[in-house]
């Protein structure tokens, strides 16, 4: 019998979904399946799964009224495929790490107690990352599972981008200009550097994250000096479920609309 091979699992947890993928791990990483729990907490849900033969789709409903429940079937998945693969470690997308965390770094116990004071920067994303987290730990407790976060990308973006027009006070208390989509961003740019060159990546150049969430972010030499979105993910453009920038007259505006009622 043929030794079951060594993969990496990487996941991305947002709101409604669980995003994951299976690498083989050699002299280098190969992907060799993708795929998806949708309409987590809605009616519809299902499981996706793409690989590198038609044997292995499958696209099938499930029960996913939360994101434990997501994850449980997930995990099943996982446990169906013992014997063909060996988990050797999981990898997380984590959307905050705050002005401690800017590189990946295997999860701890002092690392998660972090992440949930940094809960309100997020709460639409980070409390069900981290759950994700805890709930791999109790079904995998001798699997490594590792943190790459969204805003490591922007964390040498020059100071002036960072600051935010309020008193310098709350910069002390960590308050400023994080941005995200930062893996999106570090993506792009090694696609750049493969499609067009190593000097167009290392040039001035503006990318943008366009979906269900979307921000601008401009970068030279490979680096971020400025980006849309701001101390949380609301900041920026608009997008799907956050109204981004707005003018703060529009507050008086709401006040003497109210008054005239």
């Amino acid at each position: 019998m043929e030794p079951a091979n060594p993969c990496v699992l990487t996941i991305n947890g947002g709101s409604s979904s669980i995003k994951f993928a299976l690498f083989e791990v050699n002299n280098s990483l190969r992907k060799i399946l993708k795929g998806e729990i949708q309409r987590i907490g809605l009616s519809g849900a299902s499981l996706r799964v793409e690989g590198l033969s038609p044997a292995e789709n499958r696209l099938q409903p499930v029960v996913a009224p939360d994101h434990t429940a997501a994850a449980g079937i997930l995990m099943d998945w996982i446990d169906e495929r013992q014997g063909r693969v060996t988990l050797k470690a999981v990898g997380h997308r984590m959307v905050h790490g705050g002005s401690k965390f800017s590189e990946p770094q295997q999860i701890t116990a002092e690392m998660v107690e972090e992440l949930h004071r940094l809960s309100p920067f997020d709460p639409e994303h980070l409390p069900e990352e981290i759950l994700l987290t805890a709930t791999f730990q109790r079904r995998f407790p001798d699997i490594p599972q590792v943190a790459f976060f969204d805003t490591a990308f922007h964390r040498d973006m020059p100071r002036v981008a960072r600051l935010l027009p309020i008193p310098r006070r709350y910069e002390a208390l960590g308050v400023r200009r994080y941005g995200f989509h930062g893996l999106s961003y570090a993506f792009l740019i090694e696609e750049l550097a493969h499609l067009a060159g190593t000097d167009a990546a290392r040039g001035r150049v503006i990318l943008a994250h366009l979906g269900n969430g979307a921000s601008l972010a401009a970068v030279h030499r490979g680096k971020s000096i400025d980006t849309s979105m701001s101390f949380t993910a609301t900041g920026g453009v608009p997008i799907s479920t956050r109204s981004g920038d707005l003018d703060p007259g529009l507050v008086f505006i709401w006040r003497m609309s109210r008054a005239s009622m």
